[in-house]
């Protein structure tokens, strides 16, 4: 990995100031704003870009979010409401995805007059429909369907197959209908999210006429029912590999634009929910080496920060792209072992062996006391990791601007 110069000198400025082990996410906000300004600008009449703000719930994710004009926040929790509503976002700009919502979490939703609620299920259905007849007000809902199909190259699928998320489209002909006689309950269209991390264009294309054909069947079996919103989730995947085979979301964008006319789907209302995509690439995780050994032929470099802080790596088995930023320290003794041109492990100090940052990774030169450094980690990092295993100090964050 190319590490930026801004990012190196604000590593090495850190280090300097902080006066101890150096161990936290270094955000630097620029990238995702440019993103989420470049979508706007490329995206078809009706499409709404929301940030799902899982991805990073940071203070200031949410908002360079706000400031670059997103239509609102994918939450999926009270807390991430909370959140959201604290970085400057009105209730009414927050759409409520994710099974398992609890009584708590749709009684909030409905008395701040949140913009859309996704049902997971007729159980859900019916449990809202109680706390919006009891406030007296109607509640705007999509669907989730977990479809026939799905996206066979993504990093995670989430249709086809037994699943928790949605309801099976072989049950549409029994959930529907019961939907449709709640009456506090306002259906407005379809969930299909189908995959995550997708790089091919064209299967997340693939992907969108099928929800568009799955529309009008259902539209046509249901003469009073009209689809005026249809949530694709998200599925932009990033390169983590660094293959050059980033996603072209300008070639999605014209193809979208193509099915809609195609299907005649003018003047519906779009929905994305990206994070990963927005997120990754405004995230470094830096920790600090402390020790490293040679074990049975390959070395072992040990970090201040392991899957407690850095989980995602050994979560889905994978190296992000890395790079040390050298700082000079002094050996502590001749003998000390350094790394010099060669593949090596990098993990934390956790006592388990699934405690993995990277493996067979090349390093051309590293010492202890220099920073690793892992990018594209601005999506699923600290709030995704086992922080309280072993009662570590937290990973710190710091936000630099330039």
């Amino acid at each position: 990995m190319n590490l930026p110069p801004s990012i190196e000198h604000a590593i090495r400025q850190q280090k300097k100031a902080c006066n101890q082990t150096l161990n936290g996410y270094m955000y630097h906000l620029a990238p995702m704003h440019e993103k989420i300004t470049k979508l706007r600008s490329i995206m078809p009449n009706g499409v709404d870009i929301f940030y799902a703000m899982k991805a990073n719930p940071h203070l200031s994710f949410l908002k360079a979010a706000h400031d670059a004009g997103v239509a609102g926040i994918e939450i999926a929790s009270l807390g991430e409401a909370k959140r959201a509503v604290a970085a400057g976002f009105f209730p009414n700009a927050l759409i409520y995805t994710g099974p398992g919502k609890t009584p708590e979490e749709l009684r909030w939703s409905v008395d701040h007059n949140i913009q859309t609620v996704h049902l997971e299920s007729l159980t859900e259905a019916y449990r809202l429909e109680a706390i919006a007849a009891a406030a007296g007000v109607q509640q705007d809902v999509l669907l989730r369907i977990n479809t026939n199909f799905d996206i066979h190259e993504a990093q995670t699928t989430f249709s086809g197959g037994s699943r928790k998320f949605g309801v099976d489209e072989e049950q549409l002909h029994t959930v529907l209908p019961a939907l449709l006689t709640l009456p506090h309950l306002n259906f407005r269209g379809l969930h299909v999210y189908a995959a995550s991390g997708v790089l091919n264009v064209d299967d997340l294309l693939k992907n969108c006429a099928l929800v568009f054909s799955l529309t009008q069947e259902i539209e046509r079996s249901y003469p009073n029912i009209h689809c005026d919103i249809i949530d694709f989730g998200g599925g932009f995947g990033i390169d983590y590999l660094e293959h050059g085979a980033d996603f072209d979301p300008e070639l999605w964008a014209k193809g979208l634009q193509a099915l809609i006319v195609e299907y005649g789907f003018q003047g519906r209302h779009f929905v994305l929910e990206l994070g990963r995509y927005l997120a990754a690439d405004s995230g470094f995780f830096c920790t600090e080496i402390i020790d490293i050994k040679e074990s049975r032929g390959k070395k072992q470099v040990v970090c201040a920060g392991g899957i407690n802080h850095f989980r995602r790596p050994a979560a889905l088995n994978i190296n992000h792209p890395m790079s040390i930023v050298r700082l000079g320290i002094e050996k502590l003794f001749n003998a000390q072992i350094s790394i010099h041109d060669e593949a090596v492990y990098f993990g934390g100090p956790l006592c388990t062996g699934a405690d993995k940052l990277a493996n067979n990774v090349h390093i051309e030169a590293a010492d202890i006391g220099d920073i690793a450094v892992f990018g594209l980690a601005g999506a699923y990092g600290l709030s995704m990791s086992n922080i309280e295993f072993l009662s570590h100090k937290r990973a710190d964050e710091w936000v630099i601007s330039s």
